[in-house]
């Protein structure tokens, strides 16, 4: 048996994983899977050790109350690999968590992929130097990352980024339930970032004419949050969850109010038209402040190195800039028309030498093999 010990440690992560296990399984199906998944994960049979939402933290004032019990989860998922003797293991993004891992690990002498470069290029770069110590090789999703972590004597695998195989290219508008226009709102997968942004849009929507339906996103655990707020949007709401609707309503929706991060790519397949905003608590984003070291927060205009995307991060986060961005989108067909040019520019730069992303990483998981 060959054992791979794959931890993710959010949903995102979890997506990565379900895909990197399937297209693994298509080229050896005589190989096992152990590790921290989440529910795209399982329904490729894998079990994991335990329920990854409770790692889903973001911000200094989230993580601070949870370290303890961090600490132990840390403890267990050591002793398991410890015990499995996996050939390799393959930790997904979540740097946080799953680099303190790798280094945990490093002494077992077991080869460590890490899947989804950390953002060094964004802020704190030396963290490069520790990062060569803990893995032995990085599949980027980036195209600009791969001189970065090689310059550090790290090998890299560019292998294009998975957003390339997301449903919400294919989504149908006639299949979303709801007539009238309609904007998708992602705020995002972990319950402190739903907790801050949800007011922020649920403000911005209210200052939106009164027959925009707002279309939540839904992911990871944070339901039980959206549904306890409904009552802040001032008018009726829809939801959506599954890949499949998701894509439908983002055919059907005239724009977005988008999460920084990876959502705004995903908005950007989909050729939706879209804000982009973020912020952290206030401690965080006095730190964060002080660490960005970028042009950009949104991925489509770092690709570009032009803000085809309007972004509000930290203070600028707030409802009246959000709302003044989001009309022309609404309203305005050209100024559509200019954000998906540039949509196609930023994705075209994302594609591996050759297939689909999730077999691109395959294969480089099964050379480490």
């Amino acid at each position: 048996m060959t054992l791979i010990y794959i931890a993710a440690g959010e949903a995102s992560g979890d997506i990565l994983g379900a895909r990197l296990i399937a297209a693994l399984r298509a080229r050896d199906n005589t190989l096992e899977f152990a590790g921290l998944g989440g529910e795209r994960m399982a329904e490729q049979g894998f079990s994991s050790l335990f329920n990854i939402h409770e790692l889903a933290l973001m911000g200094v004032m989230e993580v601070l109350p949870s370290l303890r019990r961090l600490s132990r989860r840390m403890d267990e998922t050591v002793a398991d690999i410890a015990a499995r003797r996996p050939r390799l293991l393959v930790t997904i993004d979540s740097p946080g968590f799953t680099l303190r891992l790798a280094k945990r690990v490093k002494a077992l002498g077991i080869p460590i992929v890490h899947y989804v470069a950390p953002q060094v290029w964004a802020w704190r770069p030396g963290r490069v130097k520790h990062i060569a110590q803990v893995v032995d090789r990085i599949l980027a999703l980036l195209p600009f990352e791969a001189p970065i972590f090689e310059a550090a004597g790290i090998p890299v695998d560019f292998v294009g980024h998975p957003i390339l195989e997301s449903e919400a290219a294919h989504g149908d508008a006639s299949r979303f339930p709801h007539a009238g226009r309609s904007l998708i709102v992602m705020p995002g997968s972990r319950r402190g970032e739903v907790k801050r942004l949800l007011p922020i849009f649920a403000g911005t929507v209210r200052r939106l004419p009164a027959d925009v339906l707002p279309v939540i996103g839904l992911a990871g655990t944070v339901e039980e949050v959206v549904r306890r707020q409904e009552a802040v949007w001032g008018r009726p709401i829809a939801t959506v969850r599954e890949p499949g609707e998701k894509a439908d309503a983002f055919a059907a929706a005239r724009a977005g109010l988008i999460k920084s991060g990876t959502s705004s790519l995903e908005a950007a397949v989909a050729g939706l038209p879209h804000v982009v905003g973020y912020k952290f608590n206030a401690v965080s984003n006095a730190i964060i402040r002080r660490l960005f070291r970028i042009k950009y927060a949104s991925l489509v205009n770092l690709l570009v190195d032009e803000e085809i995307v309007p972004e509000f991060m930290l203070e600028y986060c707030e409802p009246v800039r959000l709302s003044a961005a989001l009309l022309p989108l609404i309203e305005d067909d050209e100024a559509v028309a200019r954000q998906r040019a540039g949509f196609a520019r930023a994705l075209a730069r994302l594609h591996p030498e050759k297939g689909l992303p999730s077999e691109a990483a395959a294969e480089a998981v099964l050379r480490m093999l």
